[in-house]
C-alpha cells in the first residue's frame, strides 16, 4: 500500500512534517515539488498594445454592445 508524507528536503537532509505508522522499514521514493513562482504584478490592458492593421470603429462597438436579455424581466433602457 502507498503512504504519502509531506516533508523538507535541505541540505542532503529529508525532512519529515508527519510519521507513518507501524513502519520501521520501508523502501520510498521521493518526488520533489517545485517551488510555486512569485506572482508578477498586475499587467493592465493600455492603449494600442492590441493594435494591428486593422483598427475597431465606433460600429465595431455598436454591434458588440449588450442590449439586455429579454427573459431576465429588467427594464433596460
Amino acid at each position: 500500500m502507498l503512504q504519502a508524507f509531506e516533508g523538507i528536503y535541505r541540505n542532503g537532509v529529508i525532512e519529515l512534517l508527519e510519521f507513518p505508522e507501524n513502519i520501521y522499514e520501508s523502501r520510498v521514493l521521493i518526488t520533489f515539488l517545485t517551488e510555486p513562482s512569485i506572482p508578477k504584478s498586475p499587467t493592465f490592458i493600455q492603449f494600442g498594445m492590441f493594435s494591428g492593421s486593422q483598427q475597431s470603429t465606433d460600429a465595431d462597438f455598436e454591434i458588440a454592445q449588450f442590449q439586455g436579455d429579454a427573459d431576465d424581466e429588467l427594464y433596460w433602457s
